[in-house]
């Protein structure tokens, strides 16, 4: 799973990196091309019945730097990561999304549940909003 160039002088694959790659520097087309690889690989193998293949590369997409990265990005990039949740924690700047993916990646990340907010729709009623927390 290759998150660089290999123009750079730093090219980041696999699950184990000698250190995180620079938030801007990430090539992000890569990465989202090999994990919805993996993600194909999951489900075809579901279809198939492979259990032990689906659940080894479930533990391949979880623990790698390409999925934990993606993770981060969905959740940063889109249009209520302003929002806080319950831990009250935005992830805002490279150094703290960089962060995030270490925590992510090595597996002591572990969510808290939802934060329930009601926002009122047009005819006057509301609706529940669930907004995901950051760090636990």
């Amino acid at each position: 799973m290759e998150l660089m160039d290999r123009s750079d002088a730093q090219c980041v694959t696999g699950t184990a990196p000698q250190g995180l790659p620079d938030w801007n520097a990430i090539n992000w087309h890569k990465v989202g091309q090999s994990v919805h690889r993996l993600q194909s690989r999951i489900a075809k193998a579901v279809r198939e019945g492979k259990r032990g293949k689906a659940h080894a590369l479930q533990r391949i997409l979880t623990r790698s730097l390409g999925g934990a990265s993606l993770a981060v990005r969905r959740v940063t990039m889109n249009r209520g990561k302003s929002t806080p949740g319950v831990d009250g924690v935005v992830w805002t700047s490279p150094k703290a999304k960089q962060d995030a993916i270490a925590a992510v990646q090595r597996g002591r990340y572990k969510p808290l549940p939802l934060r329930r907010v009601y926002v009122p729709k047009a005819n006057g009623k509301k609706r529940p909003l669930g907004i995901p927390t950051v760090v636990s």
